[in-house]
């Protein structure tokens, strides 16, 4: 979910920096994963400014161009060449000088450069509205205001926004924040434990005015179980258009694209208070009817995406007199939606049941914005004052009139869940004493009401809003993450029941071979169980009827389990390649799933990968690639650990290898392994050899014992090699070349390695040259262009003021 924080300081009135308020999010259990910048117009308008244009004179040499001079503010007027028909002396325009990055619509840059056209020297360029990224005409060049003067810059003359948008990894109980204001309502929470007080600042709806009662709806809901309320209201004589650019803005920060002022007003209010609006075409509702209600199994029904869909006997549909319109809380039809020819609407807010809403998403295969919050459960105490809301700022921008009395259908009242909020409850979970008034002063910022105090505890009254706080120990949860889980001291004893462990445990076995691996350079990798079905055309021995699928996948190419441990290798491995990471060496433990007559089958296994060269690369060690005789040598390793000595082996017979072997003991298949055939990892992008081994785990587990393992983590983000060709004296040994490396950058430098000496004629006299690598790596971020080229700058400024030396 994004946020923009420009849309968040309209509810809290703050001036932090976006990193140390995305840190307070994500201490209150909103994570930010990650923060991105925002610019109205790409670039910014950096090195643009307003230029007075002295004379414009044809091109001597082209029918087409014309020669200007332009006062851009400087002590001397520019020469710029212009092909634009609309360049004329006395203009004041925006010039682009030389220097100034420009973007593409499809956002490539260029830069401006001096240069000559036809002759002539051009020292700039006079630009057009869409080169500059605020307009789409192109028919001439941009003219601006006489009043502005020469060298102004253009940032001050185009209002140009720019903002933070913090990209929060919602979990799935928080439905509380699916809003940039409730965003900011738990923030107002947080900042208070900071003794930092900011009044939340809520959208008045008090000007809610009826122009007249001219429109009228029926409004109709056959079953309250399903739409537990329903509103709507009508706006007439409006007039369908673009959106201001603030609303643009908004809406464009957070990844959507502006599509017209009725449709952005519904978007803006969904992402504002986190309640789902619909607009219909008024003028498209047969009867002037809305029937909120099923239809039978198997009607037809044409979505918003030119998709007809089937509907479900459990599908609620909002209907008009005779038609289908919507599928409630998912998807609006094709017929009734909005259109630049629409004139009035009927504005639909609603609370639908979450079950429905998710079964209903679940079965058309559809994820909109609407559903990830109905199914989720939204405020119902909010319907009505989004509803008021949506409609004052679509009077605000489409102009038009309200035209109906609100229509609130809302026949069963809802009640605040209440909670008795035990005292001792409160320390035993937590570990530790918080004094009461913070806990009264939490709950307080979260709205939630005491209602009444005894010794031992509190009553409390939840706001309706706070769906997924209904017991006693989602209060106590809600209390710890406003408190802080960073405030809970460490205790100085650990408490723990430890039963008696046995060698022969499965898990220990794994560590075993897990450490000798690891030992080995091996990396542990965990792939996904589930994948994608078309993988089984892919290997002759996997069967279509033996495999498990998925009731209510997430994606079709996740809605298998697989029958092999292979495929999901092959992908890290392109992943890692795609990445420069070509030397690899994977294992795995997993399960492979099947379906027989007879039922369902799991069977476990450890695979093993290895790609690319053995070795890293050195002055002294040349490349070798990994073979199958290394490979063959790593696979009786571990039989060897285990004590499985007594071995048949066998060739191959699989298609999966080009060559390889099968191992048995006792009658039992232990593992098969080889090469991979290259029309397989050919399937996968994949350009060098492959080798795998596959290990029948559960047959191992019958024939070996099992012992202890330490398990160290492998850095989360990758690492990044850089290389330098150095001319250096011959005294000069690599000992000074890694401590300076080492001295110069002490925190991202993880490995100096010399890979290549080489001395000889062609060099001068008293020198050599020395090629070295650089391994670099961040292990909290991915390391960015920027800081890789700032060290390895730093880099070889050290070595040419220390060593004399020169880049070859």
């Amino acid at each position: 979910m994004n946020i923009s924080y420009n849309w968040l300081k309209q509810f809290l009135k703050i001036d932090w920096e976006a990193k140390d308020t995305a840190e307070l999010l994500t201490d209150l259990g909103l994570e930010v994963e990650g923060i991105s910048h925002y610019e109205t117009v790409k670039g910014g308008l950096k090195g643009i400014v307003v230029g007075h244009v002295l004379t414009c004179e044809q091109h001597p040499n082209a029918d087409r161009l014309k020669l200007t001079t332009v006062d851009i503010g400087l002590e001397k007027p520019v020469q710029i060449v212009c092909g634009a028909p609309n360049v004329a002396k006395g203009q004041n325009v925006p010039v682009a000088t030389i220097g100034t990055v420009l973007y593409t619509k499809e956002g490539e840059s260029w830069k401006i450069k001096k240069g000559k056209i036809r002759g002539e020297e051009s020292h700039g360029m006079i630009c057009a509205e869409d080169e500059l990224g605020i307009g789409e005409s192109h028919d001439g060049i941009m003219v601006l205001d006489d009043s502005l003067t020469p060298g102004t810059p253009m940032a001050e003359v185009v209002e140009i926004e720019s903002d933070e948008v913090f990209e929060i990894g919602l979990t799935p109980n928080r439905a509380d924040a699916m809003s940039h204001y409730g965003v900011a309502r738990d923030l107002k929470a947080g900042l208070k434990q900071k003794e930092v007080e900011k009044e939340l600042i809520t959208p008045s709806t008090s000007n809610f005015n009826i122009t007249d009662r001219s429109l009228k709806m029926d409004v109709l809901v056959e079953d309250n179980s399903l739409a537990p309320r329903y509103c709507g209201v009508t706006l007439s004589n409006l007039i369908v258009q673009p959106s201001p650019n603030w609303l643009k803005n908004r809406l464009k920060a957070i990844g959507l694209n502006p599509v017209n002022n009725i449709v952005d007003a519904t978007n803006y209010v969904l992402h504002e208070m986190g309640q789902p609006l619909h607009a219909f075409d008024a003028d498209r509702i047969f009867g002037k009817k809305i029937v909120v209600k099923t239809l039978p199994k198997g009607t037809k029904f044409m979505t918003l995406d030119g998709i007809e869909r089937e509907l479900h006997e459990e599908d609620l549909m909002i209907c008009d007199g005779e038609k289908p319109m919507c599928i409630a809380g998912v998807f609006g039809g094709i017929n009734t939606g909005v259109t630049e020819n629409t004139k009035s609407i009927f504005l639909e807010s609603a609370y639908f049941d979450p079950v429905s809403i998710r079964k209903t998403a679940k079965r058309h295969g559809l994820n909109t914005d609407a559903s990830f919050r109905f199914e989720r459960g939204i405020d119902i105490e909010n319907v009505e004052y989004s509803l008021k809301r949506a409609a004052m700022l679509i009077k605000e921008i489409a102009g038009g009139d309200i035209t109906s009395d609100i229509v609130d259908l809302y026949p069963n009242k809802k009640d605040n869940y209440q909670v008795f909020l035990s005292f001792d409850k409160i320390d035993k979970l937590i570990g530790q004493n918080i004094p009461r008034d913070t806990i009264k002063s939490i709950l307080a910022s979260l709205e939630i009401k005491v209602k009444n105090v005894t010794e031992s505890g509190m009553g409390l009254v939840i706001p309706s809003y706070r769906v997924d706080v209904q017991r006693e120990v989602d209060v106590i949860e809600e209390i710890l993450r406003v408190y802080g889980y960073n405030n809970i001291a460490f205790g100085d004893k650990l408490n723990a029941s430890i039963a008696p462990i046995s060698k022969f445990e499965d898990y220990n076995l794994q560590y075993v071979i897990g450490d000798l691996l690891a030992a080995r350079g091996f990396h542990e990798i965990m792939t996904n169980s589930l994948t994608s079905p078309d993988y089984v055309d892919l290997i002759e021995e996997l069967k279509h009827e033996q495999s498990v699928t998925i009731l209510n996948p997430l994606s079709t190419d996740l809605s298998t389990m697989r029958q092999s441990m292979l495929l999901n290798g092959l992908e890290t491995i392109s992943y890692n390649i795609n990445r420069k990471s070509r030397n690899l060496r994977f294992f795995e433990f997993g399960k492979t799933y099947h379906q027989y007559s007879d039922g369902h089958v799991e069977d476990k296994h450890l695979s093993l990968f290895v790609t690319g060269n053995r070795n890293s690369t050195g002055w002294a060690s040349p490349a070798k690639p990994t073979d199958f005789f290394f490979f063959k040598s790593v696979v009786e390793n571990i039989l060897n650990r285990l004590g499985i000595l007594d071995i048949n082996t066998k060739p191959i017979e699989s298609t999966i290898f080009s060559e390889g072997l099968t191992f048995t003991c006792k009658k039992k298949k232990v593992v098969h392994f080889g090469v991979v055939n290259k029309s397989l990892i050919k399937q996968f992008d994949i350009k060098q050899e492959v080798l795998y081994a596959d290990f029948n785990w559960d047959n191992i587990i019958e024939l070996v014992p099992k012992s202890e393992i330490k398990f160290n983590p492998i850095p989360k983000y990758p690492e990044v090699k850089r290389d330098l060709a150095l001319l250096i004296d011959e005294r000069v040994g690599f000992k000074e070349i890694h401590d300076i490396a080492f001295q110069t950058e002490r925190n991202l430098l993880k490995k100096v390695n010399l890979f290549d000496v080489y001395t000889g004629d062609k060099l001068p006299q008293g020198k050599k040259s020395y090629a070295v690598s650089f391994t670099l790596l961040d292990e909290k971020s991915t390391l960015t262009d920027k800081q890789i080229d700032k060290i390895m700058s730093k880099l070889q400024q050290k070595y040419t003021t220390e060593l004399g030396a020169e880049l070859r």
